[in-house]
C-alpha cells in the first residue's frame, strides 16, 4: 500500500509516516492522486458529509494512522496487511 504513495512522487511523506520522526502532512489533492477521484466521494457519503471534509479529514487521520501501525519505525508483513486494511477502511467510510 506504501509503495501506491511512492509511485505517486509521495514517497517521503508515506516514508515520514512510517519513521520514528515527525509526521510530513499530505494535502487532499495528493491524497486524492493516491486513492483516486471516487474515495473521497465514497467517504462523504456514507458519512453524509461535504466531499472536501472528507479529504482533509483523511488527511490528517491516514499519517497518524500509519504512524501508529508501525511502532518501531518499520513495516513488517502484519504492518503492511493491517495498513491496507485500515486504508481500506478509510475509503469506505467506515
Amino acid at each position: 500500500m506504501l509503495g501506491k504513495f511512492r509511485q505517486a512522487g509521495m514517497g517521503a511523506q508515506a516514508d515520514s509516516w512510517v519513521s520514528t520522526g515527525p509526521n510530513m502532512n499530505i494535502s487532499p489533492d495528493q491524497l486524492q492522486e493516491v486513492l483516486g477521484s471516487g474515495a473521497f466521494g465514497d467517504v462523504a457519503s456514507k458519512l453524509g458529509i461535504p466531499q472536501d471534509q472528507a479529504g482533509s479529514t483523511m488527511s490528517q487521520v491516514l499519517p497518524e494512522l500509519i504512524n501508529q501501525l508501525t511502532p518501531r519505525g518499520e513495516v513488517t508483513e502484519e504492518s503492511n496487511d493491517t495498513i491496507a486494511e485500515g486504508l481500506a477502511a478509510l475509503t469506505k467510510g467506515l
